[in-house]
């Protein structure tokens, strides 16, 4: 099939308009007419995923993350993402971001249900599709500690540790979620009565301050929450294009704490 029928479904699931105005989002590299086989999913486009896509064969690579966010004056061999740019180009492979059309159509939703959030509304409504957009919020049926809350979220996104803010005694029970990076959403889930927030990429100060204004925050990294993107798109893909080989990612931890 051609790559411009994956774009069209995707697409369908989660338009580009959806994503907010800052992102650059679509087909940033190769050729809509490209016959493609073999997909790959990943979060992030490194040259390691892209060296690991040409190994075995993709004819396309979708991430979540957009490798080009600003203008490109030149695309040469001579900084880091020009390279990957003619690599890509190099071997024909067209290259696919969705990124906060993603998060604000189906990341929100999908970071919520793995953690069995009831009675869930949307924390960050950017979109004019009822209820959607950047993360969710709800509660649990019965409270838990901070403590036992870190720990449920370290089960289910498959995390071997988490950074917290706040008592570990702490009963919680309305649960906000904002996978990626949350710092811009800690208002709103204090104006929305949130016991804990948890989301990733949180400094100190905005951690601090967080806790005394009665949030507590479960930081469990950026990659922590949306390597789940890449499960879900690659699913997504084998249910609706019987005859496309995916491949996923390894989920692989940017840094290594010790």
């Amino acid at each position: 099939m051609l790559c411009k029928e994956i774009i069209e479904k995707l697409e369908e699931l989660y338009p580009s308009n959806a994503a907010l105005t800052w992102d650059n989002v679509g087909l940033l590299v190769g050729r809509k007419q490209k016959e493609v086989k073999n997909v790959y999913v990943a979060l992030d486009l490194t040259e390691e995923i892209i060296d690991r896509a040409i190994e075995e064969k993709a004819d396309m690579i979708i991430t979540h993350h957009p490798l080009i966010f600003s203008p490109l004056r030149t695309v040469t061999d001579m900084d880091f993402i020009g390279r990957r740019v003619v690599k890509l180009l190099q071997n024909d492979i067209s290259y696919y971001a969705m990124h906060t059309n993603y998060d604000v159509l189906r990341m929100a939703d999908l970071s919520a249900d793995i953690l069995g959030i009831d009675c869930q509304e949307v924390l960050d409504k950017t979109s004019t599709e009822e209820d959607k957009g950047i993360g969710k919020i709800g509660i649990y049926e019965n409270e838990m500690t901070l403590r036992q809350c870190s720990e449920l979220v370290k089960k289910k996104f498959g995390l071997n540790a988490v950074q917290v803010f706040g008592a570990e005694e702490k009963t919680v029970r309305k649960i906000a979620v904002c996978a990626g990076s949350g710092k811009s959403v800690i208002s709103l889930a204090i104006d929305k009565g949130a016991d804990v927030l948890i989301t990733g990429d949180i400094g100190h100060h905005e951690g601090i301050d967080a806790v005394e204004q009665g949030l507590t925050i479960i930081d469990a990294g950026h990659y922590g929450l949306e390597h789940i993107f890449i499960k879900d798109v690659a699913e997504t893909l084998e249910k609706d294009f019987s005859e496309l080989v995916v491949k996923q990612a390894e989920i692989v931890f940017p840094f290594q704490v010790y």
